[in-house]
């Protein structure tokens, strides 16, 4: 994208009347994405036109003086005249240095904070820095309507805006799958309309090493590219291969010219360099660098992989140090991304090298040998004057003096990191990986897995609660991620970005007690015009209906809501398509018997959304009281037991919250009837995915007993063959009993040669049914 189109970005979002509220009024309807902390409207407008001056500062640089006037120029279609500070007289837009009142003042003391006051005559955007002009001047463009003859005006308002946290990022993996750089230049162009200041480029992994180091040709010869590429989901067993050579790298000059762009949109660059996990690429090109000497290839599909660096080997450290060397040299930032996660300790346990490293430095384990590893790398940068960021598992034996922490398998290492008075980002998963479903409907394209829809991103609040005042200061930032497994072309990045990220820049900047989501979808939907005119490819059934099942006094309900304005939710429960004259949703469903319910929002009498769909099957289990031995733990425990006896089943999706994960535990449940009662069916789904670390009981078995004490045993199952949901449906000689104990036998361990071996196998389950 050009400097023109750039921009142009933010003009072509509003062009309809605009409603003013003070931002304690956070009902959505003020259009401004992120909400700023204060803004009150005033009586008339300022009208733009061809006598209208730019006035600038004189401490204001010519490339911003001309960034600035390329910004409203490519808006209005004419150029405006330009003057610096010496109170003009008539019509003005008046940009201004002020370092004189940052002291007291609390907008202007914050580096990125900026105030905008617009009245009849004049416009001033003040700040103490050119960084927090340039956000008012994103903020003051989206104000601009332009009327149905082509008069162009700005609403009298008061703003008094700065961000809630300094760090607020977006992760883009090009590993996996590479982009070309004017489709980065145009998503750093969105990321700077939304306030979001730092670009985290993940530019090394198993799957491709995406930079020229020209101290290591190799790298850009093999380990750039790989042999052939997985097709479809990984979980899929056998995986199949598309056969053709796929790679790349950037050029350091293209990097440069990244790193660049970027700064000119006050936004910072931060790469990531693996290590010391996720380096097969690497370790194809340089075999000596690995535990065993190989051979190695870059990988063909995604997951973890057992050969990393040998820690034990100087010369790996002489690798990573003149890596690093270069890598400084292209990139500012004050902090280096080491990744530092999913980093198997397999070959360490029986590599000498890494056990006689383990003696010399009197480190207690594998564990502690990672931290030294980190400690050694983080001790390199600090001499060349940056600092460290790496995931969460960099806790493991040991937290690096100065190291920055990002928070992605959970709330737990952020809060641990915090506690130790470590600054953290957090990144969570669960809540902001954009590389997760964002919708239920039967064609959305492939994503990893899970679901993380608009509104959960919106619904993350970055400061864990766990957290007392003191540490909670350490949360310096959030960020969202999209990893690149299963988005293999722009178009589809895109997609996947948006909105969802324009959701996590108003997280990362509104003040938390502004949140609201109905006022930010309100300000949201009339962006679609401006993505449009860009031609950016994003999710637009985010207004999709949302359905939430509960038990309730021990029968299933269903509650639907819609974030749409003005739409009915019309619904069946004959597994028919809504019609105009279908039911009208007005509280929340009663499920009483097995059925099928279909919703639509309606509006103007024509379906606006996609048909929402949910199935339930009841049986004489529904409802009823359960007891687990062992607890679902991690994203398999969102309901606890409740997911295993309120009438849905678990779908592909696998993060939908119908499956109950049990990490190295056995599934043991017994279910009260609370009578006796004739019973002659059993049913459960086990979900099978080895790729994923999904594995099959050892044992199933299905016990019944009248009075909770004695239970005989009415069926076993120890094979299940199906790669995905093994319907288990068992039918049994009549039998009176009141409690039914279900047993299935955890794998435990994964066995050598599986994907993750020597870690614990997931054992999933959803609905148990009986009849």
């Amino acid at each position: 994208m050009n400097r023109t189109l750039c921009y142009s970005v933010v003009f072509l979002i509003f062009t309809h009347a605009t409603v003013f509220l003070r931002a304690q009024d956070v009902n959505g309807q003020f259009p401004l994405i992120p909400y700023p902390a204060f803004i009150q409207s005033d009586v008339g407008a300022f009208q733009l036109s061809k006598t209208t001056l730019l006035d600038f500062d004189e401490a204001m640089e010519a490339k911003d003086v001309e960034g600035f006037r390329q910004q409203i120029r490519s808006f209005l279609g004419y150029s405006l005249g330009k003057t610096k500070i010496k109170a003009p007289a008539g019509n003005y837009i008046r940009f201004k240095i002020d370092r004189l009142h940052n002291e007291y003042d609390s907008v202007l003391k914050n580096a990125e904070g900026y105030t905008l006051i617009c009245t009849q005559n004049n416009i001033e955007v003040k700040a103490s820095t050119i960084k927090g002009l340039f956000y008012g001047l994103q903020s003051l463009t989206q104000l601009i309507q332009k009327s149905s003859i082509g008069i162009f005006s700005i609403k009298a308002c008061s703003i008094k805006d700065y961000p809630r946290f300094a760090y607020r990022g977006m992760h883009l993996d090009v590993s996996r799958h590479l982009f070309p750089v004017h489709s980065l230049k145009k998503w750093i162009d969105l990321l700077a309309l939304y306030k979001i200041n730092t670009f985290h480029w993940h530019l090394t992994d198993d799957q491709g090493w995406r930079i020229e180091i020209k101290k290591y040709p190799k790298l850009q010869s093999v380990s750039a590219y790989r042999k052939e590429t997985i097709v479809g989901h990984k979980r899929a067993d056998p995986h199949v291969f598309d056969g053709k050579s796929y790679g790349g790298y950037y050029t350091q000059e293209e990097v440069k010219e990244v790193v660049r762009y970027a700064m000119e949109r006050h936004i910072t660059v931060i790469p990531e360099i693996e290590m010391p996990g996720h380096a097969q690429a690497v370790l194809a090109a340089y075999p000596e660098l690995g535990c065993t000497g190989g051979p190695y290839e870059t990988a063909t599909f995604w997951g973890v992989f057992e050969d990393v660096f040998c820690a034990g080997k100087e010369q790996t450290f002489t690798f990573l140090t003149g890596v690093i060397d270069e890598v400084l040299t292209l990139f500012p930032s004050s902090y280096i991304h080491i990744g530092g996660d999913e980093c198997p300790k397999t070959r360490w346990k029986v590599c000498p090298k890494c056990q006689n490293r383990i003696k010399s430095e009197h480190l207690k384990d594998e564990h502690e040998l990672q931290s030294y590893f980190i400690r050694r790398m983080e001790k390199y940068l600090e001499g060349k004057g940056r600092k460290i960021i790496g995931w969460d598992e960099i806790l493991e034996g040991g937290l690096a003096s100065s190291a920055t922490v990002m928070s992605w398998q959970g709330l737990e290492g952020g809060i641990a990191a915090a506690k130790m008075k470590h600054d953290v980002i957090m990144s969570p998963e669960k809540y902001v990986y954009l590389d997760y479903y964002q919708s239920y409907q039967d064609d959305e394209q492939i994503a990893a897995g899970g679901f993380t829809p608009l509104s959960k991103i919106y619904g993350y609040e970055p400061v864990p609660e766990v957290l007392n005042e003191k540490d909670a200061v350490y949360i310096k930032g959030v960020q969202a991620n999209l990893w690149s497994e299963y988005v293999n072309t722009p178009e589809k990045a895109e997609y996947m970005m948006f909105p969802r990220i324009i959701a996590l820049a108003e997280i990362a900047w509104t003040q938390k007690d502004l949140k609201n989501y109905e006022g930010f979808l309100t300000r949201l939907r009339p962006q679609s015009k401006m993505l449009q005119r860009l031609k950016v490819n994003y999710f637009k059934n985010y207004d999709e209906i949302i359905g939430n099942s509960q038990l309730i006094n021990g029968k299933s309900t269903l509650s639907l809501q819609t974030t749409l304005p003005k739409g009915t939710i019309r619904y069946t429960t004959n597994g028919k398509v809504p019609g105009i004259k279908s039911l009208v949703y007005k509280k929340p469903l009663v499920i009483d018997r097995t059925q099928q319910i279909k919703a639509a929002v309606f509006n103007n009498g024509a379906v606006v959304t996609p048909v929402f769909k949910k199935d339930f099957t009841i049986s004489k289990s529904t409802g009823k009281k359960i007891t687990l031995t062992y607890q679902p733990k991690g994203n398999y425990a969102p309901n606890g037991a409740a997911s295993l006896i309120n009438g849905i089943s678990g779908s592909q999706l696998y993060n939908d919250g119908e499956w109950s994960g049990f990490s190295g535990e056995n599934l043991e449940a017994v279910i009260d009837l609370e009578q006796q009662q004739q019973i002659s069916q059993l049913s459960i789904n086990i979900l099978k995915h080895h790729w994923q670390r999904m594995w099959e009981p050892d044992l199933l078995k299905f016990e019944v007993s009248a009075d909770g004490t004695n239970y005989t045993e009415v069926y076993k199952q120890s094979s299940f063959i199906k790669e995905g949901i093994n319907e288990i449906r068992v039918t049994i000689k009549p039998v009176e009993i009141r409690y039914v104990k279900v047993t299935a036998i955890n794998k435990g361990i994964i066995p050598k040669g599986g994907y993750g071996a020597g870690g614990k196998a997931w054992l999933l389950a959803d609905e148990i049914f009986i009849n």
